[in-house]
């Protein structure tokens, strides 16, 4: 559903060894670089990630169905409603995730300058 977004962190590659480290053993420090990571995509390119995969998750039932009814040995009436109750949980968070951005946003606007 997140079209291939994972973070990337390299957390041996970011520790910095300060004064402060123990240096007990191999123990790393726990002193991290920075997080951020310019490779990584932007907020637009990640919900519109989402919004295709959901597009993707609700019209797939729907190819299935048509497997179906076609005659093909492949698609199974099982296969259909798993993904229409993939379609209906994805419908689910989606409405979620609105409404907490919704809500985020009603927030923001309350804040008093």
């Amino acid at each position: 559903m997140f079209n291939g977004f994972y973070p990337r962190y390299e957390l041996a590659g970011r520790i910095q060894h300060t004064k402060i480290d123990t240096g007990v053993g191999n123990m790393p420090s726990a002193r991290l670089s920075r997080v951020e990571d310019n490779t990584s995509p932007d907020f637009k390119q990640v919900f519109s990630g989402l919004v295709e995969d959901l597009n993707t998750e609700l019209n797939a039932p729907d190819n299935l169905l048509k497997d179906v009814m076609s005659g093909s040995k492949n698609v199974d009436i099982h296969d259909v409603m798993t993904a229409i109750s993939k379609s209906e949980i994805s419908i689910n968070v989606a409405t979620q995730i609105t409404g907490k951005i919704i809500q985020a946003y009603d927030r923001i606007t309350q804040i008093q300058v």
